[in-house]
């Protein structure tokens, strides 16, 4: 073997798992860490005989690791190295090292949770944080503790804190290895507004390709944006001795290998590659890196739990990754699409997926385990309560668990396929139904990238269509006829994995192949993404969020539709695939969701109570229909509500009903502990308590307008003793020196009035006083034309002086009425003149 820096720590490393049981390794990229470490152990006397496994991050690093590692060993694959990747793997009787993908090991925890014949579990480039790797080292630590204490955990990273690790894993030795770096110039070269990202970058490899040597390596966020810029470099006079190749997840494996290898007679190549190059792999002869500084990630919504894509900035770990790309075999030179300036703001580490990601996958695999709560279980980062919370949701609409949170018979079969929730649940719903084979390819067509392209994409929302296309596909062969809108490797790729599922599923024969059956068959996996029209391509989700297509097309005059990729950005999400559902599909294949529920409201219009029958799917109303003889108590609830909402106004108010609540406000202005309060928000918050019971029968305004609200009120908010009281302090009406009962006017609780003919009160000295002598009567005395000439609650004072001057004024204009020089020795009069 070559020396690598990984050479000089072995020893130290192997001691330490010795004596422990875990253990980090942080190794900088080019150290070696990988493919040395596992053969380092194989001959380690606490293994006896058992297996090494080690995790990668992605498929292509697995398979790169375990052939290197064979080749090592001057053995094929699958002799004592293997690999188990998804839809692909190469193990043996004899294989003692496995290189599995992370959702491999989740498999294989759940069916051995012992994981009886493994030695150590190593957890290579940790700092990805995959959420399956972040389950996978819970659920190893779980096993660890309660079941294998001789497990060995080793986990290896080259940019990741790890005291953070070392103290979840008990506090964990640490080994730190330096790398293989060769010096590596960067270059600032930021964007330009607002020239195209794909140009800019197009533009910046072409002429980094004319200033050093080597082959290059170009960091793109996605595959379209890796389609654009091979586009625009095939437009571009490039050196004859030039490849083009492309790296990214959805490749078929042949392909990203090739991406990889030294390419033949010494041709240079540009490697258009997505964060999947970023580490575990050495792509030979890259001198060169270009990076646009941006990733694709997937990111759920906190307000609606759906997950979308969204385009983000790398962090500094991520560029610092990149950048060593460029110095693995050799010096190199890195350029980065933006300012030193910029450098200087990004996050410092990707935020782990467990912080940002779906996790109904976690949850259900948590589930299977035993654990309802997360909490349970050690975690670098602990899912939040919220995402948990929504992903357990989703899982008992699926079935998948119960009330509690525990795993269904259904749920371990979901778990059993190893897909996403959605889609396993989808299939083992369809299988009964005929249509199997369906469901494997929608759900095919759903976990890969979509098979149309450019316009068509963006035009067509309908995922029958790319059912359609498919199958004439596999019936037909590929097309005589290049058609640039359809995506061949995407294509391979889904019928490669839809045929891989039907045979471990077992599943053939023929399928229900009607367009109505991607809708019912999309229902199971997304019912709270089954959607009502509300016209014009828009639709309401049952889960409540609202959605429209990007323009009118087929699928947008749909009565019911189900949304099965969203872009949930904006008030409005972006409906990217769908299919269309018939009413009578969704009332007979989701009629356990389906809830009736009676209904019984206040009616603005109607100024009444309407009661209906409706059926509701979420928070879709699908029928509404009268709702006869409804319970008379909940006739009366909602007609208080109405009454609450609409205002005291609709009740019948008198006049002696009005004068009885301002009396009461009289009252309680005074002693506000012994009364009870009727102001307007007062009687509407109690109206339960006062109201309630005189209303039973009624529905409508017309209704109430029967209601005696002065007997009401005395009845049901006063005692016998307060009703007394109340006739006594804060009587109707007062008795004047002529005789008159006049009306007390208590409109203002604070100065309660009585309007009367100065005449009339010829004789008083007094003023006259209510609540108990406490409150002096404010009096408006008027004139002979009822109009107030003075207003006074001081009555003695008004005689001896301003009633001359009143005298004087008036005697004048009404000589006719008696105007005594001498008021309080008169006799009060109601008529003109004096009565004699």
């Amino acid at each position: 073997m070559h020396e690598l820096p990984i050479n000089d720590v072995l020893r130290q490393l192997l001691d330490q798992l010795c004596h422990n049981t875990s253990a980090v390794l942080i190794a900088e990229p080019g150290a070696g860490k990988t493919t040395r470490v596992p053969l380092a152990l194989l001959d380690e006397p606490w293994l006896e005989g058992k297996k090494i496994m080690m995790l990668e991050p992605r498929r292509l690093a697995a398979r790169s690791a375990a052939h290197f590692m064979a080749t090592q060993l001057g053995e094929r694959v699958g002799d004592r190295v293997g690999y188990r990747v998804r839809m692909d793997s190469k193990v043996g009787k004899t294989t003692r090292i496995e290189v599995v993908t992370e959702g491999i090991l989740t498999r294989m925890l759940q069916n051995d949770q012992e994981l009886s014949d493994v030695g150590i579990l190593i957890f290579d480039e940790f700092h990805e944080r995959n959420i399956h790797g972040d389950l996978g080292l819970a659920l190893a630590l779980e096993s660890q503790t309660m079941l294998r204490e001789d497990l060995r955990i080793l986990v290896m990273s080259a940019t990741m804190d790890a005291s953070v690790v070392a103290s979840l894993l008990h506090n964990a030795p640490i080994i730190h290895c330096v790398g293989r770096q060769f010096p590596v110039d960067t270059v600032y070269v930021p964007n330009p507004a607002p020239v195209p990202m794909e140009k800019a970058m197009s533009s910046i490899i072409r002429q980094a390709l004319i200033s050093h040597e080597g082959s290059l390596l170009a960091f793109l966020p996605g595959v379209g944006e890796i389609r654009k810029v091979k586009r625009e470099l095939e437009l571009m006079s490039l050196p004859s001795d030039i490849v083009i190749r492309t790296l990214y997840g959805q490749l078929p494996l042949s392909e990203q290998s090739e991406a990889i290898r030294i390419e033949p007679d010494g041709c240079r190549k540009i490697v258009l590659a997505t964060s999947i190059a970023e580490t575990s792999l050495t792509i030979e002869g890259i001198r060169i890196v270009v990076d646009s500084g941006l990733m694709r990630t997937q990111v759920v919504s906190s307000r609606s739990g759906m997950s979308h894509l969204s385009t983000v900035n790398v962090s500094k770990a991520s560029a610092d990754q990149r950048r060593g790309r460029a110095g693995r075999t050799e010096s190199g030179t890195c350029y980065r699409l933006w300012s030193q300036e910029q450098q200087d703001s990004l996050q410092s580490a990707n935020i782990p997926e467990i912080m940002s990601s779906d996790l109904s996958s976690l949850a259900l695999e948590l589930a299977v385990w035993g654990i309802q709560d997360p909490n349970d279980l050690r975690w670098i980062d602990t899912p939040s309560d919220m995402a948990f919370g929504q992903a357990v949701d989703l899982l008992k609409r699926l079935g998948a668990v119960d009330q509690k949170g525990r795993i269904t018979s259904h749920g371990q079969q979901m778990a059993s396929i190893g897909m996403h929730p959605r889609m396993a649940h989808m299939i083992l719903e369809a299988i009964p139904l005929q249509c199997g084979e369906l469901a494997c390819r929608l759900a095919a067509l759903l976990q890969e990238r979509d098979i149309f392209k450019g316009k068509r994409a963006f035009d067509d929302s309908d995922i029958s269509t790319r059912i359609d296309q498919l199958m004439m596909w596999e019936n037909q062969g590929m097309p005589s006829v290049d058609d640039s809108s359809l995506d061949v490797t995407a294509m391979h790729r889904i019928i490669q994995e839809m045929r891989q599922n039907q045979r471990n599923l077992n599943i053939s024969g023929t399928s229900h192949v009607h367009s109505d059956w991607c809708g019912i068959l999309l229902s199971f996996a997304y019912p709270d993404r089954i959607g009502q029209g509300r016209g014009d391509g828009r639709f309401l989700l049952a889960s409540g969020r609202g959605v429209e297509m990007s323009m009118i097309q087929p699928l947008s005059r749909s009565s019911y539709i189900v949304a099965a990729s969203v872009d949930d950005r904006g008030t409005e999400g972006r409906l990217l695939l769908a299919a269309s559902l018939s009413e009578a599909s969704l009332y007979r294949y989701q009629q356990d969701l389906i809830q009736e529920t009676d209904v019984i409201f206040w009616d603005r219009d109607l100024q009444g109570v309407k009661a209906r029958r409706r059926c509701l799917f979420g928070v879709l109303m699908l029928q509404e229909k009268a709702y006869p003889k409804p319970p008379e108590e909940e006739v009366a609830y909602a007609l208080v509500e109405g009454i609450k909402e609409e205002g005291l106004q609709l009740l019948p108010w008198t006049k002696v009903s009005i004068q009885l609540r301002q009396r009461l406000l009289f009252m309680h202005s005074i002693t506000p502990s012994d009364w009870p309060n009727v102001r307007d928000e007062a009687l509407l918050a109690t109206m339960q308590d006062w109201l309630l019971p005189s209303i039973y029968g009624m529905k409508n305004r017309n209704d109430l307008q029967r209601l005696s609200l002065n007997g009401i009120i005395e009845q049901n908010l006063l005692t016998w003793d307060q009703r007394r009281e109340l006739d006594a302090k804060a009587p109707t009406h007062m008795m004047v020196p002529s005789g008159s009962r006049i009306a007390i006017d208590y409109s203002d609780p604070d100065q309660p009035k009585v309007a009367v003919k100065l005449q009339e009160m010829f004789g008083l000295l007094e003023t006259p006083r209510i609540g108990g002598g406490r409150v002096p009567l404010t009096l408006h005395l008027l004139s002979p034309a009822q109009r107030p000439v003075q207003v006074t609650s001081d009555l003695a004072s008004f005689w001896e002086g301003a009633y001359y001057e009143v005298k004087k004024d008036l005697k004048g204009r009404y000589p006719k009425h008696y105007w005594p020089d001498k008021p309080l020795e008169a006799i009060p009069t109601r008529r003109t003149r004096q009565q004699q």
